[in-house]
């Protein structure tokens, strides 16, 4: 397994990438030192397409993607990659359109391994934000929040 630390603007991404998939991108405190850094064209790919992302928001995801996950989980990150850029679906919303309960559609959003390419920061509360990576207040819902206007620009 590889794992190549990425920084963005609102902070550091972890990208682990086994037998030509990624498997996870995740929000990290890792240091450079613990990365092992890799040259390979899906590091090259992913990157390229992380820094479109941050740049210009409008990313064609095309990086091939460890299948992970549940069978209900797979639906609800296939769900989250339908909602367009710049725009939000409550967990209600989310949980109508899959015939399920907001609950296991937060269970699902908290469980994504690849943040940002699977948009589950798009999904909010009715009443706010919501949580984010599992979290509902600190530096991830910082993050959570500049996403969004990041793709409300």
């Amino acid at each position: 397994m590889h794992q190549v630390l990425f920084e963005s603007p609102i902070g550091r991404l972890q990208l682990s990438i086994e037998d030509g998939h990624i498997t996870k991108l995740k929000w990290t405190e890792l240091s450079v030192e613990k990365a092992m850094p890799t040259d390979s064209e899906l590091v090259k790919l992913a990157t390229t397409q992380l820094h479109a992302y941050f740049l210009n928001v409008e990313t064609d995801w095309s990086v091939p993607l460890a299948r992970l996950g549940t069978e209900y989980q797979q639906r609800v990150w296939h769900y989250l990659q339908t909602i367009p850029v710049g725009e939000t679906r409550t967990y209600s919303d989310v949980a109508d359109a899959l015939n399920s309960s907001a609950r296991a559609v937060g269970n699902a959003c908290r469980a994504n391994p690849f943040v940002i390419i699977i948009p589950c920061h798009r999904v909010v509360s009715k009443t706010g934000l919501g949580g984010y990576d599992g979290q509902v207040d600190g530096n991830n819902i910082r993050i959570k929040q500049w996403l969004l206007e990041h793709e409300r620009r």
